[in-house]
């Protein structure tokens, strides 16, 4: 069974299903950039998707800033980064350590800048005439 961060398709099922309870969220990890970013393209992908949101922490925060890099620069030019939020989470010790341990997180939401169809332009343009 193939599963992704993103909404996804089981193969051995054939269901739709979410890994996250909000399928807006993508959990960074150990795999490679491109597999996020597919993973961002397809969440943008399912209707109603205004804002795709990145979480990683550790070693995975570089990852996460080549993904959102990646996608905006090379596939999706209406992407914008919305937000940055850092912060730092505390990890109970390791077995034979005796103190905790402080791991950086890193959130950044992306958005898709909202693109007026034909029929939203003439409109507007319709209404600026009136106002003239």
């Amino acid at each position: 069974m193939f599963k992704c961060w993103a909404p996804y398709i089981t193969l051995a099922t054939g269901k739709f299903e979410t890994m996250s309870k909000e399928s807006n969220i993508i959990y960074i990890g150990r795999k490679p950039p491109m597999n996020y970013v597919l993973a961002v393209i397809t969440s943008f992908n399912v209707p109603n998707t205004k804002e795709v949101v990145l979480k990683a922490r550790g070693q995975a925060i570089s990852t996460a800033v080549d993904v959102a890099e990646i996608t905006r620069r090379r596939f999706m030019k209406e992407l914008n980064v919305d937000e940055i939020i850092i912060g730092t989470e505390e990890m109970p010790p390791r077995e034979g350590e005796n103190r905790a341990r402080n791991i950086s997180t890193m959130e950044i939401t992306l958005t898709k800048e909202a693109k007026p169809n034909e029929e939203g332009k003439a409109m507007q343009e319709a209404q600026a005439a009136k106002e003239k």
